[in-house]
């Protein structure tokens, strides 16, 4: 199920899914999730919203990184994912949108359902 969620504190909804996503996954504000992803890309001389650096970040809070099953690469979709992980907290990411999936709800500050997922982040 899709519930609307937007930590950026000006409401903005675009260019910051990764910080959204990972604010929302966490639990934590979106000030302390650009934050702790800027310091992470500085370490890494990389941008915040880089794939290679919130999942670094991720990593090092103890989450893994799966692969979406190739089985239908075009149909699977953010929705599908979720009815299938009713339990736990993902990342789940679709190669240029990241959005939080916890407990089988969408979380996002609009409906990405319907776009397919590449891979995923879950706690470990």
């Amino acid at each position: 199920m899709y519930i609307y969620t937007n930590p950026n504190p000006d409401g903005k909804a675009t260019g910051d899914c990764v910080i959204r996503a990972i604010a929302i996954l966490l639990d934590v504000t979106w000030e302390k999730a650009y934050t702790d992803l800027c310091i992470e890309g500085l370490m890494m001389s990389d941008l915040p919203n880089s794939n290679t650096v919130w999942g670094s970040y991720l990593r090092n809070l103890g989450y893994r990184r799966e692969v979406i099953p190739n089985t239908c690469p075009d149909c699977y979709t953010i929705r599908d994912f979720s009815i299938d992980h009713p339990c736990g907290r993902y990342a789940v990411c679709t190669g240029s949108h990241l959005v939080a999936v916890i407990n089988g709800n969408i979380m996002d500050a609009w409906d990405s359902s319907n776009e397919v997922p590449t891979y995923f982040y879950k706690e470990d």
